[in-house]
């Protein structure tokens, strides 16, 4: 059975929670999330074409990338405040296409080791109010998140 990604968004709370296993070690998802060569083949919905602009995974280094489809062009972008390998980093997240500035995310991503060269993602995201958060549930997110894994999955074989 495949591992399947589990958005936990409590009501009321400005927080959510993505989880997902992997059939891969620690170290090898943590590449797949800091190596731009390997992050640009993954992340984001089926179908979107991926381009990096900008990315510096370091204290203090920021990134920005952006998807494309049908013409559409979507734009996102932050800092990185902590990055500790292979454990975890924390750092902001804005999308770029919004009609006002100051939707910023607060965002840490732990990785776990687990048996059998396995390995577990938890993405904690913090929103400046209940509305942002229920915002980007509704945007269908979770349908791009699994888009992103089920080809992480596909491209952590061939590595």
């Amino acid at each position: 059975m495949a591992n399947k990604v589990t958005v936990t968004a409590e009501e009321g709370k400005q927080e959510l929670f993505i989880t997902r296993e992997f059939d891969a070690s620690r170290e090898l998802v943590w590449k797949a999330h800091t190596d731009p060569e390997l992050y640009v083949q993954w992340v984001g919905p089926h179908g979107m074409t991926m381009t990096i602009e900008d990315w510096n995974c370091v204290e203090g280094g920021t990134y920005r990338y952006t998807h494309e489809r049908d013409g559409h062009r979507y734009a996102f972008f932050g800092v990185y405040h902590e990055v500790a390998a292979p454990e975890r980093f924390i750092g902001t997240f804005e999308f770029d296409g919004l009609p006002e500035r100051g939707h910023v995310i607060m965002g840490k991503t732990t990785f776990e080791a687990l048996p059998n060269d396995r390995s577990r993602v938890v993405h904690q995201s913090v929103f400046f109010s209940v509305a942002d958060r229920d915002g980007m549930v509704q945007s269908g997110m979770e349908r791009g998140v699994a888009d992103g894994y089920e080809k992480l999955d596909d491209l952590l074989t061939t590595l």
